[in-house]
């Protein structure tokens, strides 16, 4: 009804001047220009614009103004107007149409590449959350994967250097990869190299200009059947901790690992933090868009600040919801890069009676009953046992 409330307003004010040298028809173009606006149907304008034509020939008649210069640029005006209004309307509706189309190939892509994750795996309650930078994107180049081995429940979260259909082609190989290696290598640091490898074949089968600048920062993580969770770090930012009211801890490698694909394949070789688990841990992995969003002062997004004034729910996709509403709220605008976030919660189904201690390997760290406080050798890191070569598929 607008373009036809602007015609009836154009046509009162044109009656209550009471001028006879003043005519308002000119300002009846004002019709088909809203009716482009307003609608996705391509004749809509044509009608607005075949109304507007006969109200301008009806002011004209009133203002008797039929067989003057500025009857007659008006009523081209409209014409036009109209014209260029049901044209736009038609290639408006195109683009919308590719996009819808470009928004299902992304959304199945996503489906391949990232699959849904169910809320429990085993003794794990998981949530995540995916923010694409791309404003009509749905996937690039974070990555993340939670399976259920013989090994335990095993998980991994990346950044593929770069944005666009390379760094997808560059996830899509280390989570393959990943997929097959978790159910494969029992030692976690071995994943790890396993990765390494594959990235460095899927680099180099079509090796093109920027090869050598391309990496893939990640963490991997197994939740052991013996209430101990295994953290491997390559140049990843730490996950953290929650456990309980206590400060958020962040879970730091012994020393610093480069990135897959810095370093040779044979050459990998990260160390293993061993933690012993309580009921109810929880631990978060994110990529660095999380961390790295800006406000408009410049000024990063404290995670691990602002992270227990969210985790007040029980709930690991509330807790992931809340967290990316705090960041948006932080940054004020879309994300500038991808950010994901996964949450591993530790909920057996199955709690162990009361008074029972948690098996805890030699020189690990204390039982998960021991109170949390730093310093306490809670952590332990386990190297490589063995110096024989990673063993990767042939």
């Amino acid at each position: 009804m607008l373009p036809f409330l602007g015609i009836a307003l154009v046509l009162a004010l044109d009656h209550s001047s009471g001028n006879p040298d003043v005519t308002f028809e000119p300002a009846l173009t004002a019709g088909p220009a809203l009716a482009a606006v307003v609608t996705s149907r391509t004749w809509y304008p044509l009608a607005v614009g075949a109304v507007t034509v006969g109200a301008a020939f009806g002011l004209a008649a009133y203002d008797d103004t039929l067989g003057e210069s500025v009857h007659s640029a008006s009523v081209f005006a409209i014409v036009l107007i109209t014209v260029i209004g049901a044209t736009s309307v038609l290639l408006r509706n195109r683009q919308q149409k590719a996009l819808a189309d470009a928004r299902l190939v992304s959304e199945v892509a996503q489906r391949v590449l990232l699959r849904s994750i169910p809320a429990r795996i085993g003794p794990v309650r998981t949530a995540v959350h995916y923010a694409a930078a791309a404003a009509h994107a749905r996937i690039g180049g974070d990555l993340y994967e939670v399976v259920q081995t013989r090994y335990g429940v095993r998980a991994v979260i990346g950044d593929v250097r770069g944005k666009g259909l390379g760094a997808v082609e560059t996830a899509a190989a280390v989570l393959g990869a990943f997929r097959e290696a978790a159910h494969q290598e029992p030692q976690l640091d071995r994943v790890a190299g396993w990765l390494a490898d594959s990235l460095h074949r899927a680099l180099h089968e079509n090796d093109h200009e920027g090869t050598e600048e391309e990496f893939v920062t990640l963490a991997l993580v197994s939740v052991r059947p013996d209430r101990v969770a295994e953290i491997v770090n390559c140049g990843h930012p730490s996950p953290l901790l929650l456990r309980g009211g206590r400060p958020v801890q962040a879970l730091d490698p012994a020393w610093p690992v480069p990135p897959l694909g810095v370093l040779e394949p044979d050459e990998v070789a990260p160390p293993v933090l061993e933690l012993p688990l309580q009921d109810g841990d929880r631990m978060l992995l994110f990529t660095d868009g999380v961390i790295e969003a800006r406000d408009r002062w410049g000024g990063f997004y404290p995670l691990a600040e602002r992270l227990p004034d969210c985790a007040t729910s029980d709930d690991p996709a509330q807790l992931l919801d809340r967290l990316h509403q705090d960041v948006r709220r932080h940054v004020g605008r879309q994300l500038g890069d991808d950010a994901a976030m996964l949450l591993l919660q530790y909920a057996p189904l199955l709690p162990r009676p009361a008074g029972e201690a948690a098996d805890c390997p030699a020189g690990l760290g204390p039982p998960p009953s021991v109170p949390f406080r730093n310093g306490d050798g809670r952590f332990g890191f386990i190297g490589h046992p063995r110096r024989s070569p990673i063993s990767r598929p042939h």
